[in-house]
């Protein structure tokens, strides 16, 4: 895993940074609880649903019926083969924060929709189930790209993580499974509940990589000069 080069981040930076991710959360969170069929944004929300659902064909309905599944279902599988992929390569510290990222993440959002209780839009193009904020597809995708992000520490990693994060919180609106502001609040909440993850760990996944990368290192010369060593030694006299 040559590509793995975890991301040190300033912890005024990411403190400030997860603090304000917070805020947009619970400010959404705190005007549903008064009344979560009608908060004072329903407005926006509801002209958002309008016009993107105008936008729907036959195309873009079949990519987000695949979103659809890998939103939710899918990065449980993708966390999990991440974790497995890491722990392979040696790096248990970094399987452990990407596991722990993806189960803390999901249970936050499950107690927030039992809490609050918003009702989803009546036409959803895809089965749901339980209540509508935050979004659990658009805080899981956020929480697994930005946790690759982090462990990966590369610009390209970054961007696609902010495309996916971007497109899958497209997705749940144009498929009328959720609110404009359930994606907002549940990105937000998952990039936040991310951060204050890594920040404690941060240190240890950086210095356990730079370890399994010299381990690993070592163990792939060794076994190049075990291989031309035995070449010589079965070479014709």
């Amino acid at each position: 895993m040559g590509i793995l080069q975890p991301r040190r981040l300033s912890p005024g930076w990411t403190i400030t940074a997860a603090i304000a991710l917070l805020a947009v959360a619970a400010v959404f969170a705190g005007m549903l609880l008064p009344d979560p069929r009608h908060p004072p944004f329903q407005g926006a929300d509801t002209g958002w649903h309008d016009t993107i659902l105008g936008a729907r064909n036959a195309f873009w309905d079949g990519v987000n019926l695949v979103l659809n599944w890998a939103g939710y279902t899918g990065m449980f599988v993708f966390h999990a083969l991440l974790g497995a992929a890491l722990l392979v390569r040696r790096r248990p510290k970094m399987a452990l924060f990407s596991v722990v990222a993806g189960v803390a993440v999901t249970l936050v959002v499950q107690l927030l929709k039992l809490l609050i209780q918003r009702p989803r839009p009546g036409d959803a193009g895809v089965f749901t189930e339980t209540y509508s904020y935050p979004s659990g597809h658009a805080s899981s995708t956020a929480a697994f790209v930005l946790a690759a992000a982090l462990l990966i520490g590369r610009a390209w990693a970054w961007v696609l993580a902010a495309v996916g994060a971007v497109s899958m919180m497209l997705s749940r609106t144009y498929l009328a499974a959720h609110w404009f502001s359930d994606v907002v609040g549940g990105a937000c909440l998952a990039a936040a509940v991310v951060l204050l993850l890594w920040l404690p760990v941060q240190e240890a996944c950086r210095s356990e990589n730079t370890e399994a990368r010299r381990i690993l290192t070592w163990k792939a010369r060794v076994s190049r000069r075990r291989r031309a060593t035995g070449q010589a030694g079965s070479a014709p006299q």
